[in-house]
């Protein structure tokens, strides 16, 4: 049988002439799929996805579909997904509202099986979720983030650049760049120390951007006074800066430190 005849292909649909689609899988009409794409079977691209050169999308997956939003109302919104980026078995991903207009993945990213990432969420270059992740709407995550699996994160958060979040996480309030949030309520346990050197910090700059830590989460400061103190104490580096407005432009304020967090023996 011609595996043409098993696939449901708009003809509207732009798609790059070296693109695999494999049988069982429908691509609607406003699409845009680049170079090297592999689309496996039982796939469904809808309308407003915008897929960049040698992703690989894996069977079961559904992409660009309507935002599980009451307030949507048909708007036409897209779906980004930067190039080499690996979408896994059964992810789901909706587009945007009139909120952003898209919901965007980056680069080089993966996203294992059974994640969902809804609208209007952002995500930056180089991410990996584990299975099960679950991003609810408005969600910004920075480049580098890596998220184990079955971790939930409520909508309107924000996750900073180089940040490691545990298995199992409920995320409810935003997590700085460079950290570690493990523990129950979700809390600061660290740096991202491993994730930094796998990256090519320097043991100077680890070293800088734990201190900086330190005085935010381990010496029993307000916010404003803890970076008060890091404004004051710390010659402004791209790491030091990036931490400060981080926290100063949270809208649902920063998770705790260990500190805080009451011996549960």
């Amino acid at each position: 049988m011609n595996q043409k005849l098993l696939i449901s292909l708009d003809p509207k649909a732009k798609i790059a002439e070296n693109v695999t689609i494999e049988p069982f899988t429908t691509i609607s009409g406003d699409v845009h799929i680049g170079e090297g794409t592999w689309i496996g079977s039982n796939v469904t691209i809808m309308d407003g996805a915008r897929i960049g050169e040698n992703c690989k999308i894996f069977p079961g997956t559904v992409i660009s579909a309507p935002p599980q939003d009451l307030k949507y109302k048909g708007e036409q919104t897209i779906t980004e997904i930067g190039n080499n980026t690996t979408i896994r078995e059964c992810v789901t991903i909706n587009r945007g509202t009139l909120d952003k207009m898209k919901t965007s993945i980056g680069s080089n990213c993966l996203v294992m099986a059974y994640s969902h990432i809804a609208h209007d969420c952002t995500v930056g270059d180089h991410c990996i979720f584990s299975n099960n992740t679950t991003l609810a709407g408005h969600i910004t995550v920075g480049d580098f983030v890596v998220m184990a699996g079955m971790t939930a994160v409520h909508q309107f958060c924000s996750i900073g650049s180089h940040a490691f979040v545990t298995g199992g996480s409920l995320v409810r309030k935003d997590i700085p760049p460079y950290v570690k949030a493990a523990r129950d309520p979700l809390s600061y346990v660290g740096i991202n120390s491993v994730g930094l050197r796998r990256r090519g910090f320097t043991s100077e700059k680890i070293a800088e951007i734990q201190s900086i830590y330190r005085v935010i989460f381990q010496k029993k400061l307000n916010i404003s006074q803890a970076l008060s103190v890091v404004e004051a104490e710390f010659e402004a580096t791209p790491e030091r800066d990036e931490i400060i407005q981080f926290i100063q432009s949270s809208m649902r304020g920063v998770m705790k430190g260990f500190n805080a967090i009451k011996n549960m023996d």
